[in-house]
């Protein structure tokens, strides 16, 4: 490979990275603002009641382990924090919203503003808690099968990691959102619902994982187990 080549191989690995990024950020950012909303998700073989916010997180797990397995944990790292100052970022534009008063002609009054975003707030923050830790679970946990199975058996590390962590993030998202306000007899359905929908596509995503991740490879020309340096 010519020097030429060599480059365009490490501009091409930093876009993809950054486009990885972006679309967990915004998945992340999206989870946040809708999980107000429970609604029910008929899958066929189940009916479902969760979060609205849980309808697009499983593509950040997807996301975090294509990350962990192609850039490596401290990339992937990178990417979690980035998310979390992407929240707080969010935080303070709802603090500001809600303390700047609405004009007379405003098409959103404050009495909407707070009833569709005040309540973020808790949601937010239950959300960052949880997924500092899942996602740094998810990862830790990834890595720790892929030296374990010298870089084989990509779907068993991109499950156990996935579903482990996201029971975690839904037991403490939902356990921080109602801790007030339901007793925890009444959260254990919405908890168990929100983990099973998560799970189903954890399992599901691994259809996904593998011909992105041979794709990649194959691109890169990175041997099982190796993974890209970007800086």
């Amino acid at each position: 490979m010519t020097l030429l080549q060599e480059n365009k191989k490490q501009e091409h690995a930093g876009i993809i990275f950054v486009i990885l990024a972006a679309l967990f950020i915004a998945a992340l950012i999206t989870c946040n603002l809708v999980a107000n909303k429970f609604v029910t998700v008929d899958l066929g073989f189940k009916t479902f009641i969760v979060s609205a916010g849980v309808i697009p997180y499983p593509l950040t797990f997807l996301i975090t382990d294509i990350l962990s397995e192609i850039y490596g944990r401290r990339r992937t790292n990178m990417v979690v924090f980035s998310g979390f100052f992407a929240s707080l970022l969010v935080l303070l534009i709802l603090f500001l919203g809600h303390h700047f008063p609405a004009i007379v002609d405003s098409p959103v009054s404050n009495a909407d503003f707070d009833t569709v975003f005040q309540n973020s707030k808790n949601v937010i923050f239950g959300s960052m808690a949880a997924y500092l830790v899942a996602q740094f679970v998810d990862v830790r946990v990834f890595h720790f099968l892929k030296r374990r199975t010298e870089g084989k058996y990509l779907w068993l590390r991109n499950n156990v990691s996935t579903i482990f962590s996201q029971f975690l993030d839904t037991t403490i998202v939902v356990s921080i959102i109602f801790w007030n306000s339901k007793s925890i007899g009444e959260m254990t359905p919405l908890i168990a619902d929100g983990w099973l929908f998560k799970a189903f596509f954890a399992a599901t995503d691994t259809l996904l994982i593998y011909p992105l991740v041979w794709g990649l490879r194959t691109y890169f020309k990175l041997d099982r187990g190796g993974e890209l340096k970007l800086w």
